[in-house]
């Protein structure tokens, strides 16, 4: 072919319409010269046409076409049939390693018989009582033994209704109205933590009044000056609420010296310190990040693992601060709680089983630390293709999670360098812009390969040396797809 002509070919128009922004009938071709649709995007759509077709449907019932925010994929997500282990399947028939891993939840990897078993028999016991049930004194006793900070335990149905009663409790408990979130730090959709989760311009999210976002003050992650300002002079600081390994599982890493400041700081204030352990919980030991780092907070958020990677979450910790929600009784009269705390699904019998089986398997197993070996394998073969090919970016984490640095300064960054807080934190959190973190999960998908969007993934306790050696030759893929499109500086 001559140089700068074009090369044509025709594809089916459903395939193009989302990457194009168009809505087409089924049937219609376009013609596209190759130039205008890269050649990760082409691949992606010759082994997805399923898919496609799936979400001009999705298109028509949800919001942009799905049902989580982080399954948006341009030009369409992958629409899965059925998973076992640490592999998955979609509707096309390819297979995938899979580093979603129900977004943290599955650190059994999918379907894992012990709890699949356990859920069966629990299903033909019944799925709802409507009553007390013994799972869910099983279920939280387990809890209390396996994390230091739970005296007594609340359960909830997912996370963001467990961080959302911990404030409420911490408000009620101290009397004080303010909440400190670090920037970075994500904990559920609902309006007391919605400041500050992205790196954004002022204003704030939408929908949500200025009275609420004025009782939250956010400080930049990490940054204990900050903190100590925020107390000077005030007292009026209800609770302090953080990831405990940093925004995003460690994304931007938070270390145990500043664990250990701040548990200081909150007591010496007077101000409820609250760990949320939705994605730590059961990762980094079997008490979690507060076990493992030796800081006990007064509250802590559990959700995803400790119900087995079914729907169930919960809020314990100290139970003097829980007992607002404890009933009372007044001149022979039940007094109703300060907080009063309803959910249907609370302690589900489906949930608490999973739950159950999976805690049991967390104590007498290694799942977490082969789940946190294999991570650290799957790290440091991506940073040995990294150094070979010469490129800018680079593989770190702690545990189980494995996170790629898109490094978008181009300068030579070591995950030493990360860990010593030299990159800042709304780099680290946005290292690659949509457009880049949409393409690199193409490429992975294109390779058999799921990753989650920021870009990186959670690794399960089933994930083995095979899952290893297919994630690493995977990503190298990944990195020469990427260089020859002029998406990887240094290559």
């Amino acid at each position: 072919m001559p140089r700068g002509e074009a090369k044509c070919f025709r594809v089916p128009a459903v395939l193009l319409a989302a990457a194009l922004g168009q809505r087409v009938r089924y049937g219609e071709v376009i013609v596209v010269t190759e130039t205008k649709v890269s050649r990760i995007l082409r691949s992606y759509l010759d082994k997805t046409p399923a898919s496609a077709e799936r979400y001009q449907k999705a298109l028509r019932l949800f919001p942009s076409g799905v049902t989580h925010q982080a399954r948006y994929l341009k030009p369409h997500p992958v629409y899965i049939s059925h998973a076992k282990g640490s592999r998955k399947w979609d509707v096309d028939g390819n297979e995938y390693v899979d580093y979603f891993g129900g977004h943290g939840a599955l650190i059994l990897g999918h379907g894992h018989p012990a709890v699949v078993e356990a859920v069966g028999q629990q299903i033909a016991r019944g799925t709802h009582f409507g009553a007390c049930h013994d799972l869910e004194i099983e279920w939280a006793s387990l809890i209390c033994d396996m994390a230091p900070c739970a005296e007594t335990v609340r359960f909830t149905s997912s996370g963001t209704e467990a961080t959302h009663l911990a404030l409420r409790v911490a408000r009620a408990h101290t009397g004080k109205s303010k909440v400190v979130k670090f920037g970075g730090h994500f904990h559920g959709w609902h309006d007391y933590v919605a400041s500050g989760t992205i790196p954004s311009g002022a204003g704030g999210p939408l929908g949500i009044p200025r009275e609420v976002l004025d009782q939250v003050i956010v400080v930049p992650p990490n940054d204990m000056e900050a903190l100590n300002e925020v107390f000077e002079g005030r007292d009026d600081v209800a609770a302090v609420i953080l990831e405990p390994t940093g925004a995003t599982f460690g994304v931007v890493p938070t270390g145990g010296d500043t664990l250990r400041a701040l548990r200081d700081l909150t007591r010496r204030q007077g101000a409820v310190l609250i760990f949320d352990e939705v994605v730590t919980g059961f990762r980094c030991s079997p008490g979690g990040a507060q076990a493992h780092y030796g800081v006990t907070p007064d509250l802590t958020t559990f959700a995803k693992i400790v119900a087995g990677g079914y729907p169930g979450a919960a809020l314990v910790g100290r139970a003097d601060i829980l007992q607002v929600m404890e009933f009372g009784e007044s001149e022979g009269r039940i007094v109703d709680p300060a907080i009063v705390h309803q959910g249907t699904f609370n302690a589900s019998p489906v949930s608490a089983v999973a739950g159950i089986t999976t805690l049991k398997l967390l104590q007498t197993t290694d799942v977490i630390a082969r789940a946190n070996e294999t991570a650290a394998a799957i790290r440091d073969g991506m940073n040995s293709v990294l150094r070979r090919l010469g490129a800018s970016w680079c593989a770190y984490g702690e545990f189980s999670g494995v996170h790629i640095f898109t490094n978008p300064d181009s300068r030579p960054v070591s995950p030493e360098e990360i860990y010593a807080g030299k990159v800042r934190w709304e780099t680290l959190k946005k290292s690659a812009s949509t457009e880049l973190a949409h393409k690199i999960r193409l490429a992975f998908l294109c390779e058999g390969v799921d990753v989650l969007p920021w870009p990186g993934g959670l690794v399960s306790g089933v994930h083995d040396r095979s899952d290893i050696d297919r994630t690493v030759t995977a990503f190298e893929n990944v990195v020469k797809r990427l260089a020859d499109e002029g998406d990887l500086a240094g290559c």
